[in-house]
């Protein structure tokens, strides 16, 4: 059967939409008169809108007022030429507030005065960029950690003998100070003890652990002891494979996050609450320092409370040693807890603004043929050759 010319060419158009809506990123169509002639199922995601609605718009009734992105259009018109900005908020009350996205605004040769707009998600690069933060503070703990045990803890012996000494012919006013000095030795020796949990390099016995006892056991601690006041949601997805992971490590994460969690409601009183939830995300793929293939991180858990939030100004750092909110903290539970994380070959963030704080756990699945991190047969759709990837 002979393939007319007109049918070729409908087959070239559906092989072209095909391909645009195989983007993970929200490509636009603008027109000279600045209305959206077209979008792919990306940026349907993005605006919230069907193809069908936002055809009926005019770009600017989409974006921020005075958006840059009307400025770059005119410019790339004007040129003739692609333009490129970075991290710009096209954030509106209509599509969730901050949405912080990388503009590619190109023309289009073939049709004059047309303009094509390409949106890419700050998320995963700004995922990526607090994963390589964590890690260079997890290897600068390390350091620190070790000349603390050396430098420290020796001379503090000493000092807590002498003060013993001293103690046993001390008049009862002096015996407080000694008894002080020592506790307060004791106090530093523990500390510097839990930062020597940094620099263990050791190999953990990992296997399959299913996150579902791990939360449960971690739900009966709190509920038995700090947040026996507080009241929990669980929103599992039953299906979930297992994690490839060290079960008891894996309990001192998320007994960290929850301790976080019940603190920072403590003052809501009956409305305290923490959400536990797990989901299946394929398309986050992160590239292992030291092998050349990437690791699919299908697994997310969350651990969310409806507490004050973190202050704007610490999130950058949030999980980097002594930083804290906390008047008695010591600002190590979180860079822990991201140390432990990226061991595990994991990605850790957190998303927070008032009443709704998120920490969010990316895992590797467990793949029971080469017992290891393994690409899921659910992620079936290539990502880009970045460090990180997301096929949505």
């Amino acid at each position: 059967m002979t393939t007319t010319a007109a049918e070729h060419r409908k087959a070239l158009l559906s092989d072209s939409d095909a391909i645009l809506n195989a983007l993970p990123n929200p490509v636009l169509l603008i027109g000279p008169d600045g209305r959206i002639i077209d979008a792919n199922n990306a940026a349907e995601a993005f605006f919230d809108l069907s193809t069908q609605f936002l055809q009926r718009q005019s770009l600017k009734e989409l974006v921020p007022f005075g958006s840059p992105l009307l400025s770059l259009i005119d410019q790339v018109r004007s040129g003739n030429s692609p333009v490129n900005e970075y991290k710009v908020d096209l954030g509106t009350p209509r599509n969730g507030g901050d949405r912080q996205v990388d503009l590619h605004v190109a023309p289009l040769t073939e049709r004059p005065g047309h303009i094509v707009v390409m949106l890419q998600e700050r998320t995963i690069a700004d995922k990526m960029d607090r994963q390589l933060t964590h890690r260079s503070a997890a290897r600068s703990v390390i350091a620190l950690a070790a000349m603390l045990a050396h430098e420290i803890k020796n001379p503090l012996s000493g000092i807590r003998g002498a003060a013993q000494l001293l103690e046993q012919q001390a008049s009862s006013e002096d015996r407080m100070l000694t008894r002080l000095i020592c506790d307060e030795a004791d106090r530093i020796v523990t500390l510097v003890d839990r930062m020597e949990v940094f620099g263990d390099d050791r190999p953990v016995a990992r296997g399959p652990v299913n996150i579902h006892s791990v939360l449960d056991h971690v739900k009966r601690l709190a509920q038995s002891g700090f947040a026996r006041n507080v009241r929990f949601v669980e929103d599992y997805d039953p299906s979930l494979p297992p994690v490839l992971a060290n079960q008891d490590q894996l309990i001192q994460v998320f007994l960290n996050l929850v301790k976080n969690a019940a603190e920072a409601v403590v003052d809501l009183g009956t409305d305290a609450e923490i959400q536990l939830t797990t989901a299946f995300r394929p398309g986050v793929r992160l590239s292992v320092p030291g092998k050349k293939s990437r690791v699919s991180l299908p697994l997310e858990f969350c651990v969310k409370d409806n507490g004050p939030g973190v202050p704007e100004d610490l999130l950058p750092n949030l999980f980097d040693p002594f930083v804290t909110t906390k008047q008695t903290g010591s600002g190590l539970g979180l860079a822990l807890v991201a140390k432990i994380v990226g061991d595990h070959g994991g990605i850790i963030e957190c998303e927070s603004q008032p009443r709704k704080t998120t920490f969010r756990v990316l895992m590797p699945m467990y793949n029971s043929a080469k017992q290891q991190p393994e690409q899921s047969h659910r992620d079936d759709v290539p990502g880009t050759p970045l460090h990180a990837s997301q096929d949505r």
